[in-house]
Order: C-alpha cells, then structure tokens, then sequence
C-alpha cells in the first residue's frame, strides 16, 4: 500500500478454532410463509429452478438449504484444496513466505474453512439485498473462506491469495481498517494481485468479453464495492471517490510481487 509509511511489523494472525459447529440438515431461517420455498418438495423446487418459475425469495431459499444440507461436503473439498495449495501453488507458497518474513503465519491452522449464510442488508433503494462473500481476514484471527461459495480449486487459489495480499498489506503497513483510504487501497491491491480480475476469470466466468483496460476495470469495479460494504462509506459516490484518490499508487504498487503475477 504505497500510500502509507511502512512502520516495524510484529503482527500475526492467530489460530482459531480448528472444531466445526455442528451441520444441519435444514434451513431455520427459512419461512415458507414468506418465501414460498418448502424443502419437503425437492423435486418440483429443481423443476421450478430450471424453468425459471422461482422467485428471488424461492432462488435464495432454495441456496441456503442446499449449502446447509452440502456443509460436510464443501468444507471437506476446501480443506483439501486448501492443503494443496499451500504445499504447490507459487502463488500461495510465494505469499506464505513473504508473511512469515515479517513475522506472522497462515497456515491451516488459522486458514479455515467454514460455511457462510447469505447476509442481508437494506440498500440505498431501502429494499433489502442479499450479499454473499468468497472469503475474509481478520488481523486477529487469520483467514476465512466460505466453502460454500467455492466453486473448485482454482477458484479457492483466487480467494486466498487475494485475503493473503490484504494480510500482508496489514503486518507491513498496520492497515486501519476504518480508514476507507486504506481499505480501498489494499482492495485495489488484492484485486489486482490474487489473479481473480485476469482475463481468463472475466472472459470464461464472468461473460465479461472486453478485451481493453479489462484489468483495471474489474479491479476498480471490486474496489469501489468493497468500499461501499463499509459502515463510514455513504454511497457509491463516496466509495468511487475514494478509490480513484488512491488509484494511481496503489494500482501501481506490487509488493511483495515484482509485476502482475496472475
């Protein structure tokens, strides 16, 4: 984050518990009333889906379950591909170094994977959203990844190394997370340096087929709404202006990377 003076470094994200809660089968919070969705019916909700007769309600109803009844399974698969990763993959090799180099650890440990509800907010429209999340870091307790967001290995190597950067980011910059200067920053970074915003991810997965200034729009783009998720920011307005203030430097700075690895 080259907008900052780089003091001493002497965090480390430390462990949490490695005891998954227990895995239910259903959905409390589901309302059939309310959302029009009934877990009993699983065949005709598959038909509904796949003909488009569900509705947003009956959509996100309908997610839930499955990433509760699938909790064992996700969790599993992430654990694996977590272990992998970090014993072959450069990039998270490559990361993992470069935080034990100032003096904190990620391992599997306090790299864990879990589960994650949809979360609901009130938008600025004053309707309610759904947001969901690949995966988050915590200074204090290490990193999470949302298991049932991941959608195979390769996706969880994106996930990772972009909480790794803004890790990293925090033990040598002591980021102050409520300072959406610094947020945007190490956001800008993690999007750009994790290879989530590389051509092949926006093309293949995204349906985005713009082949100029493609990078630093899908970098822009996550910045502005990562910083928009933050209590202090007021609207979409606010997170964009933030965001170009610090775009130049932080764009441009790819530390501990040499260049845009990914």
């Amino acid at each position: 984050m080259a907008s900052q003076t780089p003091p001493t470094a002497q965090a480390q994200a430390t462990a949490s518990s490695t005891e998954r809660p227990a895995v239910s089968t259903w959905n409390p919070n589901n309302d059939p009333a309310k959302t029009g969705y009934d877990p009993t019916k699983r065949w005709a909700n598959y038909f509904n889906i796949l003909l488009g007769k569900m509705t947003r309600e009956r959509q996100e109803a309908f997610r839930e379950d499955a990433y509760i009844r699938n909790e064992a399974r996700d969790c599993s698969n992430c654990d694996k591909w977590r272990d992998y990763l970090f014993e072959y993959s450069p990039t998270i090799r490559f990361m993992s170094k470069n935080i034990m180099d100032l003096n904190g650890k990620l391992d599997r440990s306090n790299v864990q994977c879990r589960r994650c509800p949809t979360r609901r907010v009130i938008g600025e429209d004053g309707k309610e959203h759904t947001v969901r999340q690949g995966g988050g870091f915590s200074p204090d307790h290490g990193i999470l990844i949302c298991a049932n967001e991941m959608r195979n290995q390769g996706h969880l190597e994106d996930t990772l190394a972009h909480e790794m950067v803004h890790a990293w980011d925090h033990l040598r910059w002591k980021v102050d997370w409520s300072d959406l200067r610094h947020a945007a920053c190490t956001e800008i970074r993690a999007s750009s340096l994790s290879g989530e915003c590389r051509w092949t991810r926006e093309f293949f997965v995204r349906n985005n087929f713009t082949l100029t200034q493609q990078h630093q729009n899908c970098v822009r783009n996550r910045a502005i709404r990562s910083v928009m998720n933050r209590p202090s920011c007021k609207d979409d307005v606010h997170a964009t202006k933030v965001v170009n203030e610090v775009w130049d430097s932080c764009f441009a700075d790819t530390r501990p990377f040499d260049e845009i690895y990914r």
